[in-house]
């Protein structure tokens, strides 16, 4: 742009009002006289302006830095506002995902640690969409606090279908964003990557009005870890009350048992040991001074075959509370939420281990209940018979899926989290059960169902786990309930209730069988405790499961 640039945006075509949405330039109309024209693709952030694209009914912004790169003495330190930027800032791609290595055979890695960025996508028809305030939905990506990034997830179906403004971010991850060291700042060890998240969404707060959000009507929702993310957000009321409004938890269990800070620091030293970083060596300089690789490759020996290693710890500012100490007590953002996670999540990794080797048969099935299970193995074996199941790996996936003390990824956990949260807060549970949902890895043999993740597509049309949203399409079936579901969880980003047009009315969960569920032309209400044998988990576990003080296994 040349001449008299100027910033202004336009509540109608023909009313010009000076503001920090949008930027515009003076042209001449057909009469001769000077006039205002919106530019839609540039909007002017508190750092600086930024230029996206506007296509197929959509703006989109990508990579926008929150964030200063957290490299050289910002290495595990809190992240740091971002310097402002004269000249337009170019916001046409996405930029780094945040250092990871390949894994599960998912072709995604990095080595660069200036990644601290987010990513925008706004509904736009014409010059009247500029001064419209949409609810927000903040997308949090998964990976196992060690992958994953925001450039694989599409947001325009969302937003389009939704009427609503989305955004998502890149955060720390493993070593980088949740290993914790005891030469690391006590306030926030082991958790960086999850106060990434939270600045961006201070970001969110400051800025998303210009991009036609609504600063005061802001969800936050992820998957997996991202979901995890979710959890540790509520549970941090002094750190995160204000920044957003309504929360979506997928896949995640908020009173999962987590490490204290104390337990991840041993891990820490670990990986400081490998790279030759020992206490007595000064550790932190020392660790700064290592380069991305030689980290990544400490951390993936340490964790080895563990997918458990770099899990958030409690006991600090960014987390305090445990959840089930912080729910019953209040201690946590009270918030109205949508809960829940996939029929047979843990199938996937039934999978993943069947693809490195792992036999699973008749024959060892009870063997490798133990391994899980130690001396309650016997009776989990009684009341998951291996012969009730279309094969051995089912069987074992199916028990995994309804309950394991180790691993966040399970029904009982989810059900005992809401039972916890719906005393201060509204909650709204599901279960979404599509067996033909595309599948997220290659099969290995068995009846994998609606495994962990399987989900996504429904949201993110084509999403793979890869850039390249090489998915295939929805059955029809499935694109229908794809279309409720996303109806669902935008209704409630904007009014706090989730409400599909056509589909069953969907009540807060006050008992057992009021749980939806996302099964294509089985979309209705059903008893999750009792489908996933709550009550049998509660009488082996109740350490975990009673915190709620309520029967799982009975309507309420």
């Amino acid at each position: 742009m040349t001449g008299g640039v100027r910033l202004s945006c336009f509540l109608r075509k023909a009313v010009a009002m000076l503001c920090l949405c949008c930027v515009g330039f003076v042209a001449v109309n057909e009469e001769g006289n000077a006039t205002s024209v919106v530019d839609p693709t540039v909007v002017m952030t508190d750092k600086g302006a930024v230029r996206g694209v506007v296509r197929d009914g959509v703006r989109e912004f990508k990579g926008i830095p929150y964030a200063q790169a957290p490299v050289g003495e910002l290495r595990w330190a809190p992240p740091q506002p971002v310097s402002a930027w004269t000249e337009t800032l170019d916001a046409t791609q996405y930029r780094t995902i945040c250092p990871q290595v390949e894994r599960y055979g998912i072709p995604e890695s990095s080595e660069d640690e200036d990644c601290l960025h987010l990513n925008v996508t706004a509904p736009y028809k014409d010059v009247e969409d500029l001064s419209r305030k949409r609810p927000v939905i903040v997308w949090l990506h998964g990976g196992a606090f060690v992958g994953g990034s925001s450039a694989l997830y599409p947001l325009d179906y969302m937003a389009t279908r939704g009427d609503v403004v989305m955004v998502s971010m890149n955060y720390r991850l493993g070593v980088f964003g949740f290993t914790a060291h005891p030469s690391f700042d006590a306030d926030h060890n082991g958790g960086y990557g999850l106060e990434d998240q939270r600045a961006a969404l201070r970001w969110v707060r400051r800025n998303i009005a210009a991009f036609g959000g609504d600063p005061d009507t802001i969800t936050i929702a992820g998957e997996s870890a991202g979901g995890s993310g979710v959890c540790m957000h509520l549970l941090a009321p002094d750190e995160t009350r204000g920044l957003f409004h309504k929360a979506i938890i997928m896949s995640a269990g908020c009173v999962t048992p987590l490490p204290s800070v104390d337990d991840a620091n041993k891990i820490g030293r670990q990986i400081a040991s490998e790279v030759g970083c020992d206490e007595e060596n000064g550790s932190l300089a020392c660790l700064r001074g290592k380069t991305v690789k030689e980290l990544l490759d400490a951390g993936t020996k340490v964790a080895g075959s563990n997918i458990l290693t770099f899990m958030p710890s409690i006991g600090n500012k960014t987390n305090p509370l445990p959840g089930a100490q912080a729910f019953p007590a209040g201690e946590f953002v009270q918030v109205p939420v949508i809960y829940g996670g996939t029929r047979d999540e843990l199938r996937l990794y039934v999978a993943y281990a069947m693809q490195a080797g792992q036999k699973i048969t008749e024959e060892n099935y009870e063997a490798l209940l133990k391994q899980t299970y130690d001396e309650k193995s016997e009776a989990i074996a009684k009341q998951y018979p291996v012969a009730n199941y279309s094969s051995a790996p089912a069987a074992l996936g199916t028990v995994w899926s309804d309950f394991r003390p180790d691993v966040g990824l399970n029904h009982c956990i989810y059900l005992e989290s809401a039972k916890l949260i719906r005393k201060l807060a509204p909650v709204y549970q599901y279960v979404f059960a599509d067996g033909d949902a595309p599948p997220v890895t290659t099969n290995p043999g068995f009846e994998m169902g609606a495994v962990h993740s399987s989900e996504l597509p429904y949201m993110f049309p084509h999403y793979d786990n890869t850039r390249q949203l090489a998915g295939p399409d929805l059955a029809p079936a499935s694109q229908k309930l794809a279309e409720q579901m996303v109806d669902y969880f935008t209704h409630f980003a904007r009014e706090g209730q989730p409400v599909a047009e056509g589909a069953p009315e969907w009540n807060i969960f006050d008992r057992d069988d009021r749980v939806m569920n996302f099964e294509p032309g089985n979309l209705g209400y059903f008893n999750a405790a009792a489908a996933h044998y709550c009550t049998f988990w509660k009488g082996l576990y109740p350490d975990i499961l009673t915190q709620s003080g309520q029967d799982s296994g009975t309507p309420q």
